[in-house]
């Protein structure tokens, strides 16, 4: 096997290389919930990039390469007894990826998003060159300015990050409201005590339920949901419960959240049908991308005399305005259960470019993948505008990895346009690797 550093070098000379002018990754996986750009492009041979290089738990940290999924990552510092400080809830996602993107969990309220837990990144630019990047060294302008960028700046090829250690289950508590002003409240508290894990579900107006995770050396039972039966639907059975800390971290994998409702998962003959292997996301992307492709829901429901919007998002709102957030939502898009995590980097570095949130405040997360159906017509992304315009209303801020329906003028306001230019300019002056504006954003 070639080592890193030979690998490395091939990509580098065959990008030096390409004739295109345009250059995307030759992979066949995505989290992205938003069709590609069409049109030729110079693929990058980039899978090879998948290596957990070293896990110092000494010092607290793992180098990885960046095509690593979360799942072989997650495999490999657990051997170590130590996890990546942030895991996003998909086993398929990559560390570049989220290093790129956005990456959340339960976590998140003490250390902030996947992009604050990286300690250094090594980055493809357009030209050909890797640089280290650093939050000191000369490239801390494009460390700072990497998350959220989606690749149009550079890939990461690879990424030191810190882990944190662990111990053999995680206890979960669950904490029950009827109120949603009274449940931030609660959130809130909570992020100032000494909980390992924390996120929430949202049932309805009426019934929303926080889960406090700690660790645990020792567990009176341990449950199972990565077959027959289901995590989301336990938050309303049990008040308390063990799971092993695999199965914790990949609590949401098997049933993508509550989607494979979607998909028929969720019957119990279905469920036996499709076995354990196919209960996990990656086999749940082939078939929302299968039938992106063909359309068969689109059909079904031009059949029924539906009208129907993708509302697949991911928002941020700070917390004292969750609760006017959570009104709005329930009244205007409907959709249900939404999962709510709350986030707060508590070690300011002077914040990252094109995620701007404040370090010093609380925010909310808050997760709802789903289709709006309704029987009139409505203008193509009205449900979702709605959302962005309520979320910049309330100071807040949404991932891009889905479509988005922002004006050039507010997109580039509210994502720092002009500290994106500078950066654009200096790491990929001919826009080998696309505009973030183009790649993002839906023009209906």
């Amino acid at each position: 096997m070639l080592s890193y550093a030979e690998r490395k070098s091939e990509l580098a000379h065959a990008l030096q290389a390409a004739s295109s002018e345009r250059v995307a990754l030759a992979k066949d996986t995505s989290n992205l919930f938003r069709d590609g750009q069409a049109g030729p492009r110079q693929r990058l041979e980039v899978g090879r990039f998948h290596h957990v290089l070293q896990v110092d738990t000494a010092a607290g940290w793992v180098d990885v390469e960046g095509m690593t999924p979360y799942d072989a990552l997650v495999d490999a510092t657990l051997a170590h007894g130590v996890m990546p400080a942030v895991v996003p809830q998909l086993k398929s996602i990559t560390i570049g990826g989220a290093a790129a993107g956005v990456g959340i969990e339960a976590s998140s309220f003490k250390l902030g998003l996947v992009h604050d837990t990286l300690l250094e990144l090594e980055v493809l630019l357009a030209d050909g060159s890797v640089v280290l990047c650093t939050p000191h060294n000369e490239h801390r302008d494009l460390f700072f300015g990497f998350a959220n960028s989606y690749g149009t700046l550079g890939y990461a090829l690879r990424l030191k990050a810190r882990v944190l250690p662990v111990k053999r289950y995680v206890q979960l508590t669950r904490i029950r409201h009827r109120d949603a002003r009274a449940c931030f409240r609660q959130l809130e508290e909570l992020c100032s005590g000494n909980a390992d894990f924390i996120d929430g579900t949202v049932f309805g107006p009426d019934e929303l339920v926080l889960t406090v995770g700690r660790f645990a050396d020792q567990a009176p039972f341990v449950s199972d949901y990565t077959y027959e039966r289901i995590y989301y639907r336990s938050l309303r059975e049990r008040d308390t419960d063990y799971l092993s800390v695999r199965d914790f971290i990949w609590r949401w994998d098997t049933d993508w959240f509550w989607c494979s409702k979607n998909l028929g998962a969720q019957h119990p003959l279905v469920r036996r049908l499709l076995g354990r292997e196919r209960l996990k996301s990656r086999f749940y992307t082939r078939l929302m991308r299968w039938n992106s492709r063909w359309g068969l829901t689109r059909a079904l429901d031009r059949l029924s005399g539906r009208h129907r919007e993708s509302v697949i998002q991911d928002v941020d709102v700070p917390i004292r305005h969750a609760a006017a957030f959570l009104e709005f939502f329930h009244r205007e898009i409907g959709i249900l259960p939404v999962w709510l995590c709350p986030i707060h980097c508590r070690k300011p570095t002077g914040g990252f470019t094109l995620y701007p949130i404040d370090p010093d405040a609380v925010y909310v997360n808050f997760g709802f993948w789903d289709v709006v159906r309704r029987r009139r017509a409505f203008p193509a992304g009205h449900h979702n505008r709605l959302v962005e315009r309520k979320v910049q209303e309330l100071g807040g801020i949404k991932s891009l990895y889905s479509d988005s329906y922002f004006p050039e003028d507010e997109f580039w306001r509210t994502y720092n346009g002009e500290a994106y230019a500078r950066l654009k300019q200096r790491y990929d002056p001919h826009g080998r690797f696309g505009n973030l504006y183009q790649k993002c954003v839906l023009r209906a």
